[in-house]
């Protein structure tokens, strides 16, 4: 039996290591890419490795276009949308969780229906109100709509639920109110739902690229998402380049996720306790 559970674990690590490589092999492609000459990057048959590293390519995306601007739009609309987000929905969530009041629940299904309309089905209703406050061509017209979001609301109450109650009666037994219980005892104990929804809002605002593109045709105004596609010409496309700023956008992701890929397991795991 021993033999028989080795062979299986094996079996299952070497089916996990091939499907990694698998899931890693674009952004291989990728990197390698970057460090081609146009005339590799397009060679039929495809050439893996570049003859010499050009990395060049990396220091001309920032000559050539106005790449740090895109960085620091990107930056400031993700932290923005990223606070925002963490502060309105845990509030939301706290409320939908531990305060009883009339129709709650009927209030948070409807909250929930939400989730089911389509994005793009509201850019045209969004796009009125940010016109109509005149904020096109500015990075409140990025973040604003993107500071609340239902699912993160959820996700926050269902973490909420998942904790003791016994907490919360000691502490109004205290002498405490609820926004001091929200703030004092409730955040500090969900800090693993609130990395997790912190992860979701950064990846969706960094990758975030059709509202981008609606609301601003200011090149100094476009974020790393929209930027990107101003590397891609109309006829042709330096390939290494359009890589290497791919790249340069997406390892700031990759290095949170590293870094706080358990915690936002353990956050997701948390949250689907209670229904």
């Amino acid at each position: 039996m021993d033999n028989i559970s080795k062979s299986r674990k094996t079996l299952i690590h070497i089916l996990l290591i091939i499907g990694a490589f698998i899931m890693a092999m674009p952004f291989l492609w990728m990197i390698l890419t970057s460090l081609k000459t146009n005339t590799e990057a397009t060679a039929i048959p495809p050439k893996i490795f570049p003859a010499i590293a050009q990395w060049k390519n990396y220091v001309e995306v920032f000559q050539k276009f106005p790449f740090m601007g895109y960085y620091w739009n990107t930056i400031i609309t993700t932290v923005a949308k990223t606070i925002g987000q963490l502060l309105f929905c845990s509030m939301a969530a706290y409320a939908f969780a531990r305060i009883k009041f009339p129709g709650r629940d009927l209030i948070f299904i409807l909250y929930l229906s939400v989730l089911m309309v389509p994005g793009q089905a509201l850019l045209i209703p969004q796009y009125q109100i940010i016109s109509n406050l005149g904020l096109l061509n500015t990075l409140t017209a990025l973040v604003l709509p993107g500071l609340f979001s239902a699912f993160g609301t959820f996700l926050l109450r269902q973490f909420f639920l998942s904790l003791p109650k016994e907490i919360e009666e000691a502490a109004k037994i205290d002498g405490c109110n609820h926004f001091q219980i929200y703030w004092r005892i409730m955040l500090p104990l969900a800090r693993p739902g609130l990395i997790a929804l912190a992860i979701f809002t950064i990846m969706w605002s960094w990758n975030d690229f059709l509202w981008p593109l609606i609301v601003n045709s200011s090149p100094s105004k476009m974020p790393l998402s929209a930027g990107l596609a101003t590397l891609k010409g109309q006829h042709v496309t330096d390939f290494p380049l359009l890589m290497a700023g791919t790249f340069l956008a997406s390892w700031p992701l990759i290095v949170i996720f590293i870094f706080f890929q358990r915690t936002f397991v353990e956050g997701i795991a948390l949250s689907g306790r209670q229904g």
